[in-house]
């Protein structure tokens, strides 16, 4: 899986419409649609504003007035197929005057998106789990401390017989960073599934 470093950008030509193919990273639908908005007012005159929107289990497929599938799922299979995520893709639509028909439609949009993806630098996407951190009171402080030197984010806390911290580790070395932090609290951690 992966996701863009920053906002990319290319234009295709074909048979006189312009489609100007835009990815660009987002964390959430809100973030999308801010950046939707502003993709608008900055190409006004267009006739359509196609967007797929791919991030943290929420999606979206917007034609925009084109006739139904042919813009937003080819633009979301290039996407699939690409394995990228945390990304809103729009292309921008100026009309030529000369009607493309489905297939073309279909291909333009591909294209469009394909060449703004040509343009973007991507990166792995790393993966994360959940843990929870448990140590007496009196640990809680120096638990914070050495999550933040760590560079682990404490996403919840709890306080029951203990404190509990729920903390964010990347998946591919949480063993490693866990014995750290065990390392660093003298052994004094309990280690559990976020759920349990």
């Amino acid at each position: 899986m992966f996701q863009l470093q920053e906002k990319a950008q290319a234009e295709v030509v074909i048979r006189k419409s312009r489609f100007i193919g835009i990815v660009l990273p987002v964390a959430s639908r809100d973030e999308a649609m801010r950046e939707l908005a502003g993709i608008r007012a900055r190409w006004p005159d267009a006739r359509h504003y196609c967007a797929v929107l791919l991030c943290a289990g929420d999606s979206m497929l917007d034609d925009d007035g084109e006739p139904s599938g042919t813009a937003a799922k080819p633009m979301y299979n290039v996407l699939r197929h690409k394995d990228i995520a945390n990304v809103l893709a729009v292309v921008v639509r100026y009309f030529g005057g000369i009607k493309l028909g489905a297939g073309g439609l279909v291909r333009a949009y591909t294209q469009a998106v394909n060449a703004a993806l040509a343009e973007a630098v991507l990166t792995p996407l790393s993966r994360t789990c959940l843990r929870r951190l448990g140590v007496d009171f009196s640990g809680e402080a120096r638990l914070r401390h050495a999550c933040q030197e760590t560079g682990l984010e404490v996403v919840d806390q709890q306080y029951a017989d203990r404190v509990w911290l729920t903390v964010e580790l990347p998946e591919a070395d949480v063993d490693a960073r866990l014995a750290e932090l065990a390392d660093r609290m003298a052994g004094a951690l309990e280690v559990a599934a976020p759920d349990g």
